[in-house]
């Protein structure tokens, strides 16, 4: 049919030419009809640069264009719109040689190619470039403007988005949806809360329609600032919504601890991705419902949709928290066999969890295995093999850790001085503990402390200890004076345990324990008209001791441990 119609019927070829070429799917056919063409006219090539700058392989754009140029054609103003454009696709090929060309030809005054330029310049971040065009422009309308604010939105110069949007205003030009997003979005990162709002108000009195992406842009702002109630009438009001309406909606509701409406959101998805289960399980274990999420996670199983790192890395967190040993086994066999992209993350949220659950052997050889390591791993193991009872091991793997020029944090630090503690090497941490600022420039934090005074307590050092902590910089917390009436106590120091005591009483008098602990000091020493003081004292203070109380697993209860994983087959 095609060759019948070559010779004959140019208009019919040009229009078959064009519905080929248009359609990403049909390219090549209208690469076959191009080349039956004897001599194709400017028109023929145009639509055949088009056609290929909106494919997956825009540099046959570019090499159409170039074998053009070599006929003596060297296009209009509907070519050099789309040469820009499939440019702007490709990493390597700058607008700057076409640009010249523009030049050249005198069709830098329209305003299409104007605004590809602008595309152009700002897809490779040049933005230097593209706000020189924009400035020299003889004519600009909201195109012109909005390619120039998502450049800058683009290359993250947020605060440019700003300027440009008030220029933009000034020149009475009305934005639309596509600028929204950007001056929405630039005000988020910024936290630029007041000017997000006037915002808020100009989309209203213009009357921007709120299509489905500035709704999701929206709904992101106020889940940000836990303003889920505004948040919620955004998403109500849009009259399209995708998987990202709901997904950023559930994560808003997650942000502001309402885990009830996020639950119900999630429930009543019509189609839930990777990302709607990973925010509810991650909203479950920043809220502490540590049982919820590994359920959560289960049921995700049972679904067969594939976790990814994040997901993982959630689920494996609140194993840690609840110490469901098997269940974190059963992920890390899940990472293993099913190809889950084990990243740092992945890897350090494994070392917790194996820490936290005393399989501290695993972790250790998670550690060994991990191809890349940051100082939150060498902090999590060396933290792990303190608390485990292996000091001497974390001493050495931070050794090893300044060896391998691993720049040490103040968590790092938390673990050392534990570690210290442990294995009773008093010198060695009061050592470390001085070279935090003045080797590393880290100011010791109030845990720091605690952990000095907990240093020098199991040692017997309650002296040096009380002197310590007279000297701390900051106001003791009631961990520390509790740290020094407990050794005080194991070592039947009164004198310490009464000074311990008074502080408790006067910045934590509400606490039980500070009570008894205060009295069973008293007889150890066979005070007993001190422990029926402390006694009375509590009970006249209106201070109730909480009853004895233990846990079991219960199905679909808040603090169930219920560990049984399902495996995708």
């Amino acid at each position: 049919m095609i060759k019948e119609l070559l010779p004959t019927d140019p208009i019919s070829i040009f229009n078959l030419l064009k519905s080929y070429a248009l359609s990403p799917t049909n390219i090549l056919k209208a690469n076959e009809l191009f080349r039956q063409i004897p001599r194709p006219t400017l028109s023929h090539w145009n639509i055949m640069i088009r056609g290929w700058s909106q494919t997956n392989q825009p540099i046959e754009a570019i090499r159409n264009y170039n074998l053009m140029y070599s006929q003596a054609l060297f296009g209009n103003n509907l070519t050099y719109p789309f040469l820009l454009k499939a440019c702007a696709r490709i990493s390597n090929v700058s607008c700057t040689t076409v640009h010249a060309r523009v030049l050249k030809l005198g069709f830098d005054s329209d305003l299409f190619v104007s605004n590809a330029l602008i595309h152009g310049y700002a897809g490779f971040c040049e933005l230097g470039f593209a706000r020189k065009v924009f400035d020299e422009m003889s004519e600009r309308d909201l195109v012109s403007w909005n390619s120039l604010i998502c450049g800058y939105g683009r290359c993250r110069r947020y605060s440019e988005v700003l300027v440009v949007f008030e220029e933009m205003r000034m020149a009475d030009v009305k934005g639309d949806a596509v600028t929204m997003v950007k001056v929405v979005l630039a005000c988020t990162v910024l936290g630029e809360w007041g000017v997000v709002d006037a915002m808020i108000e100009y989309i209203e009195e213009n009357k921007v329609e709120v299509d489905v992406y500035l709704g999701n842009t929206l709904i992101d702002m106020y889940g940000r600032r836990s303003m889920v109630d505004l948040a919620r009438r955004v998403f109500d009001r849009m009259r399209d919504r995708n998987m990202v309406s709901w997904n950023a909606m559930i994560m808003g509701y997650g942000k502001a601890g309402n885990l009830v409406a996020a639950r119900k959101l999630f429930d009543d998805m019509p189609h839930r991705d990777v990302i709607s289960w990973t925010s509810m399980i991650s909203s479950y274990s920043q809220a502490g419902q540590f049982g919820k999420a590994v359920r959560l996670f289960q049921e995700m199983m049972v679904t067969k949709v594939k976790p990814d790192e994040i997901t993982v890395a959630s689920v494996l967190s609140a194993c840690a928290h609840i110490g469901a040993l098997d269940v974190g086994e059963a992920v890390h066999e899940y990472i293993r066999k099913y190809d889950v992209n084990a990243d740092i993350y992945v890897g350090n949220a494994l070392i917790d969890m194996y820490c936290k659950c005393g399989a501290v052997e695993k972790g250790l050889s998670v550690f060994e295995e991990m191809g890349k390591r940051d100082s939150v791993s060498w902090t999590s193991v060396i933290a792990g093999l303190a608390v485990n009872g292996s000091a001497d091991s974390a001493l050495n793997l931070f050794s090893l850790m300044l060896r391998e020029g691993v720049r040490p944090t103040h968590g790092t630090f938390v673990g050392v001085l534990l570690a210290c503690a442990h294995a009773g090497v008093v010198d060695k941490g009061l050592e470390y503990f001085e070279s935090m600022e003045r080797v590393y420039g880290l100011t010791p934090e109030m845990k720091h402390y605690g952990c000095v005074v907990d240093l020098l307590s199991r040692s017997g050092n309650l002296g040096r200890a009380y002197e310590f902590i007279k000297r701390m910089p900051m106001d003791p917390d009631v961990v520390v004076w509790r740290i020094l009436l407990s050794a005080s106590q194991v070592h039947g120091n009164l004198h310490l345990a009464e000074i311990a005591t008074k502080k408790l009483l006067e910045t934590d008098p509400s606490n039980s324990g500070n009570y008894i602990l205060s009295s069973n000091t008293y007889a150890g020493s066979n005070r007993w008209e001190d422990v029926i003081k402390m006694r009375r004292l509590m009970e006249e203070s209106n201070v109730h001791k909480p009853s004895a109380s233990s846990s079991v697993e219960i199905n679909d209860s808040d603090s169930s441990q219920d560990t049984r994983f399902v495996e995708v087959p």
